[in-house]
């Protein structure tokens, strides 16, 4: 087992491809990689790390494969879990929505004990409102593959960086 879990929920194969790319910005070699699909919550367990990432879908919702893991997501006792979230959307079409799925999946477990990682400023980010955003800036890094994919990967370096000076990736 690697040191890093990365759970991921992807339907059109955006969010697969950002997390492969995440992982190799962090490196191969510390990264489990596993498709929310075929994930269970004792799978989820054995981590410290977790990273966690969906796209959005409708108004603002998860992904669908996020749809049975979730109940049991809420309720998991994530004390001593270190947390990162990544989300992906579409700012132009769903501006009022954008990485609205990654503020769903941090609302269902900011209570549970876990700490937190990788919040991203909304500088530089062109959308109306997103419900991942408190504070100015994004519980996670969002990602927009339709509109803004040229800048995907900078800033997906950047907050690998940023998780490096955090102490996420230490």
């Amino acid at each position: 087992m690697k040191n890093i879990g990365l759970f991921y929920g992807s339907t059109t194969g955006n969010t697969e491809e950002i997390a492969g790319m995440i992982a190799d910005a962090i490196g191969k070699d510390k990264v489990d990689v596993i498709d929310v699909s075929t994930a269970s919550m004792d799978k989820l367990m054995e981590y410290e790390r977790i990273i966690l990432g969906t796209s959005t879908w409708g108004s603002g919702d998860l992904q669908d494969d996020w749809e049975d893991f979730v109940d049991q997501l809420k309720e998991a006792d994530l004390k001593g879990k270190k947390i990162a979230l990544f989300g992906v959307g579409d700012s132009v079409s769903y501006g009022d929505t954008f990485v609205g799925g990654m503020g769903e999946l941090y609302r269902l477990i900011e209570n549970n004990g876990a700490e937190f990682f990788g919040k991203v400023s909304t500088e530089g980010y062109d959308y109306e409102e997103s419900p991942a955003e408190i504070d100015g800036k994004f519980v996670g890094l969002a990602l927009d593959q339709d509109n803004e994919d040229d800048k995907t990967g900078e800033r997906i370096q950047a907050w690998v960086e940023s998780l490096k000076g955090e102490g996420f990736l230490s």
